[in-house]
């Protein structure tokens, strides 16, 4: 398994130093990737609980936009491949989306994979014009075009949400077309990812306090995963060209269990690992070193990287 590391939004601060060092020193270290999460506004704490908005981020959390923070840093690395998990795609303009992905693929010298999803806070959609309504036929449609975009010069495009009358992006990116990889974990998506998807972003272990998807039975992700290559068999596709990356977390863990939940993963099929120590009382960028190369050292043979 290729192992990357998590970006620590909430903690790494707006120091363009610190992020510059995290991101040089991950890359040193020899990991695979960096991931970033996304979202444009946080929604008033005050205004809306849990029970109006399920995730658990709000006014006071700090997020770097991630195509702009890869342009940032393309420049100043050399091999990580910069990810995003998951950009809500459906709450952006689709061609905007395709241009500004496409200048961070070229900047990085095709290093770029693009996680996307549909997100869950309506209160985003709102502040950002679009309707929370439709957003996953939204989603379906916006990859379509995207992967015209980004491959060929011209596009004539006639969709349900979409309409491009003859016109395309110049500069194209270094990859034709940059890969999709599809966020979550419900059958919407497992099925999404099996049509037409370059890879898959499911969560299951805790991530943040408040927001967890943990292992119902040690089974479940090779149940999971087998869901996803029979719907991809079925589809005419070859599983085995589907990625599908997990995530382990700091937060309340021993290196027994990224140990053990790694071996779950591995033994799964999982062909990518990210280590979370985001949200873990880590603030400054030394701490959060510590603490993901104590998770790689538990998980190193795991991942056939001792």
């Amino acid at each position: 398994m290729k192992i990357g590391v998590v970006f620590p939004q909430n903690e790494i601060g707006a120091d363009p130093g610190a992020i510059k060092a995290f991101a040089q020193a991950v890359e040193d270290l020899g990991y695979d990737h960096l991931l970033a999460y996304d979202h444009v506004v946080g929604a008033s704490a005050a205004s809306y609980d849990r029970q109006r908005l399920k995730g658990p981020y709000r006014e006071e959390h700090m997020f770097h936009e991630p195509l702009v923070l890869f342009g940032y840093l393309a420049g100043l690395t050399r091999r990580i491949e910069f990810v995003t998990s998951v950009l809500v795609l459906p709450q952006r303009q689709t061609v905007l989306v395709a241009k500004q992905a496409t200048q961070v693929d070229i900047l990085s010298g095709g290093r770029l994979r693009l996680g996307v999803g549909t997100g869950w806070n309506d209160v985003e959609y709102t502040s950002l014009g679009v309707p929370f309504a439709g957003r996953g036929k939204r989603l379906d449609e916006q990859v379509s075009l995207l992967r015209e975009l980004w491959t060929k010069p011209l596009v004539d495009y006639d969709g349900d949400f979409h309409q491009v009358p003859d016109a395309g992006i110049n500069p194209l990116p270094v990859q034709r077309p940059i890969p999709i990889w599809f966020g979550g974990t419900n059958e919407q998506v497992i099925r999404r990812v099996a049509a037409t998807g370059d890879g898959w972003m499911p969560l299951f272990k805790q991530l943040e306090p408040g927001m967890s998807r943990t292992l119902s039975t040690e089974e479940e992700p090779a149940q999971m995963f087998e869901r996803m290559r029979s719907l991809a068999r079925a589809a005419g596709r070859d599983p085995a060209t589907i990625g599908i990356e997990c995530r382990l977390s700091y937060f309340k863990q021993t290196a027994e269990d990224w140990h053990r939940n790694a071996e779950l993963f591995r033994d799964a099929g999982a062909t990518h690992l990210s280590l979370v120590a985001m949200n873990a009382a880590f603030f400054d960028v030394d701490e959060h070193i510590r603490g993901l190369e104590e998770m790689r050292s538990a998980v190193a043979d795991v991942a056939g990287r001792s």
